[in-house]
């Protein structure tokens, strides 16, 4: 019969690792203290020092391409804006020589 697999919580990983990452006590033991694989604390340890430089991101800095993508969205609607106002411009002085609206 298959086993089912086990999920836990992020704070209990979070619990675990840390616990891992003081080096206080073996991977063994701690895997044995909470009843998990050894080589899962091991991954777990390996993702929290792979993701350790995240933590420190500022949640406000803005990356460079989506700063990017700003410029050149604002760029766009400029243009956008300026067509715009052209049509109706143009819109305005054909009704004014021909005496009706354009067929577009």
């Amino acid at each position: 019969m298959a086993k089912k697999r086990q999920s836990f919580s992020k704070d209990f990983k979070a619990k675990v690792t840390l616990e891992a990452l003081r080096e206080e006590s073996t991977i063994q033991e701690i895997a044995v203290k909470y009843g998990i694989h050894p080589n899962q604390i091991s991954q777990w340890k390996a993702q929290a020092i792979a993701g350790m430089a995240d933590i420190f991101e500022r949640p406000n800095k803005k990356s460079e391409e989506t700063r990017k993508q700003e410029v050149e969205k604002e760029s766009l609607l400029k243009t956008i804006g300026e067509q715009k106002i052209e049509i109706d411009f143009l819109k305005k002085k054909y009704k004014q020589i021909y005496g009706y609206d354009p067929i577009l």
